[in-house]
């Protein structure tokens, strides 16, 4: 937790949160009081969530894919924020709707490079001061689409399916109080959704409507929950 920080808040630190469940979590976390710490690839979104946040939480522009670029960002926030009591991997890209073979290569190794490298950067970069100290939560958001397979979107379903399984594992390796969590969010309309289903996105719960259920659902996890793969309340 940062210095001067009342025991009872956070310092969060947060993927991708210029839009969608990132921003909503960010805007929400840091309202309650809580240092949140983020990264986008916004300069516009980064600059919004600086003017809405304020000091003490701390927003860059950075892309999870440069790894060197995280490495250098988690060092900063751990000499002059601390070390994070949450640390939230959402920052996730899909591919648009097609069938697998007719995927671009191109387009699968970004989907690949942020949903699972992108994380991969991100945990190396934080994860040992954590556990020096055997402190924090992490959560590495999945999706129903990590559960279950879908057709159109499969390389984001390999990339999901691949945060269950890493996290899983990621929570055999940690030591006993701290906890890895695969969390799936459920449907929310997000520009995300609206890409892949369309009209359909619409019928369900913006991130501001979402948020209300999930970040204090989120706020309570802890040791217990290390491994499980959770949802968000609907």
């Amino acid at each position: 937790m940062s210095k001067f920080q009342s025991p009872s808040l956070k310092t969060i630190v947060i993927t991708g949160v210029t839009r969608g469940l990132g921003q909503a979590l960010a805007l929400h976390f840091a309202q309650l009081g809580n240092t949140v710490v983020g990264c986008g690839r916004s300069v516009a979104g980064i600059e919004a969530m600086r003017r809405k946040c304020g000091p003490p939480s701390d927003f860059v522009m950075l892309d999870v894919t440069d790894g060197a670029g995280v490495g250098r960002w988690a060092n900063r926030v751990l000499k002059t924020i601390g070390i994070p009591d949450l640390l939230i991997n959402n920052a996730a890209a899909i591919n648009r709707n097609a069938n697998f073979w007719e995927t671009p290569e191109a387009e699968f190794s970004q989907v690949i490079d942020v949903n699972l490298k992108g994380v991969g950067n991100v945990l190396r970069s934080f994860l040992p001061a954590m556990v020096a100290k055997n402190r924090g939560v992490i959560i590495n958001m999945s999706s129903g689409a990590g559960r279950m397979g879908i057709g159109s979107i499969a390389t984001y379903c390999a990339t999901k399916w691949g945060i269950e399984g890493l996290t899983q594992s990621l929570a055999d390796e940690l030591p006993d109080g701290m906890a890895a969590i695969p969390l799936s969010p459920g449907m929310v309309n997000t520009e995300m959704l609206r890409t892949n289903f369309g009209e359909e996105a619409y019928n369900h719960p913006t991130p501001e409507v979402w948020v209300e259920k999930a970040a204090p659902f989120i706020l309570q996890l802890g040791p217990k929950d290390n491994g499980m793969p959770l949802s968000t309340p609907a």
